[in-house]
């Protein structure tokens, strides 16, 4: 049975908001914008969103009249509600809050034993928590920190790119392959110990230029990772285990990289057997300016379809849920939303990667329904 969109779902301000999705429809899946409750397929104009926001002006692309807003499901239906992204590379920033280096370090240490993580968590705290929360990446002060903890025996890897020069930038995804509101998000069957990571993602153009931002839940394993750094593939790229939406939010006069810069995101997780965890992300808090993120991404690198950046999160769940010392982990049918005001709610629900529908639309697939909307 489809589920209806959820209008809550969108921007506070949504009214003024210029946004821009995905939908699948009878002809394929298609670009479209929101205007006035409308929702407007503009595939005569750019046949994918990587073209929409290649437009000098994308929120005047031309289109016609589709469906209301209210008329949006997802599993099924007329017109179903996709991630708002198509040929974009999704890539993905680690560790660049002061909390999730310092969980990062607990992992590596705990070897992924979500049972010692309290005692180590303990001692990292006391040992380097406030010096890695003030220290500016890549500077002589963070420089001097490394070297102390070196001495100490307390330097990680995951240190190295919370305070050194240069970001960890990661693929996350696919093209193609992230899902969207609604969609059932999957977590490794194999996997004891893992979370959502609740996440602002900006779109950048092929240009590179930075033209919107959307919320992003980058699901994380940690006893994968905490294994070792080389099972990062493996912990972050797993069939349904990347969503974006419900829309892109285009910058204009009234939304900027400054609201990106301060945008304040909650994170509530209601499980099957009545646990419910609350969190936040501040992002005035991030080590590290977006844009300076963005640019160690394109540092190397040409995106000729743009590209999503996941900018990390200041999230580290440590609230016990099953029993007393071991932490957070997803269980099946748990339901993670992730909101922020100008940016809205994403919503999904947690299955495993084995369970959630298979990965079965690609570029060829794409380009097929593209080809065909043109005959």
């Amino acid at each position: 049975m489809p589920i209806l969109f959820d209008l809550s779902a969108l921007p506070a301000d949504h009214a003024t908001a210029t946004l821009a999705g995905r939908v699948q429809c009878a002809d394929g899946p298609v670009p479209v914008l929101l205007r006035g409750g409308r929702v407007i397929d503009v595939s005569a104009t750019a046949p994918t969103t990587a073209d929409l926001f290649d437009l000098p002006d994308p929120e005047q692309a031309a289109g016609r009249d589709m469906c209301a807003v209210t008329d949006l499901t997802v599993g099924g239906g007329a017109f179903e509600l996709l991630s708002p992204i198509d040929l974009q590379c999704v890539k993905a920033c680690g560790v660049t809050f002061a909390v999730s280096a310092i969980e990062r370090v607990i992992e590596e240490r705990a070897r992924g034993d979500a049972g010692k993580a309290a005692t180590i968590r303990g001692e990292l705290e006391d040992r380097i928590g406030g010096g890695i929360r003030t220290v500016v990446p890549g500077s002589d002060e963070a420089a001097r920190l490394r070297a102390a903890l070196i001495d100490a025996g307390m330097w990680s890897q995951y240190l190295e790119v919370a305070i050194g020069p240069d970001a960890e930038v990661f693929t996350k995804a696919p093209v193609l392959s992230t899902l969207g509101w609604g969609a059932d998000i999957g977590v490794r069957s194999d996997s004891t110990w893992n979370n959502p990571e609740p996440e602002v993602v900006l779109i950048a153009n092929a240009a590179g230029a930075v033209i919107g931002a959307t919320l992003g839940n980058d699901v994380n394993l940690r006893d994968f990772e905490g294994r070792s750094a080389l099972l990062l593939g493996k912990a972050k790229d797993n069939n349904a285990s990347c969503s974006i939406g419900p829309f892109v939010r285009l910058f204009d006069a009234g939304f900027t990289i400054d609201d990106v810069r301060n945008a304040e995101l909650d994170l509530t997780i209601d499980g099957p057997e009545g646990y419910r965890l609350e969190g936040h992300s501040s992002m005035n808090q991030i080590s590290r300016d977006p844009l300076d993120l963005v640019a160690q991404t394109l540092s190397e690198h040409q995106y000729p379809d743009g590209f999503a950046l996941f900018l990390g999160t200041l999230f580290a769940p440590v609230q016990d849920r099953d029993e007393a010392g071991r932490g957070f982990t997803h269980k099946v049918g748990d339901v993670v939303r992730i909101h922020a005001p100008r940016l809205g709610t994403l919503t999904n629900t947690v299955t495993t990667s084995k369970d959630a529908a298979p990965w079965t639309v690609g570029i060829r697939a794409l380009y097929r329904s593209i080809a065909a909307r043109a005959d």
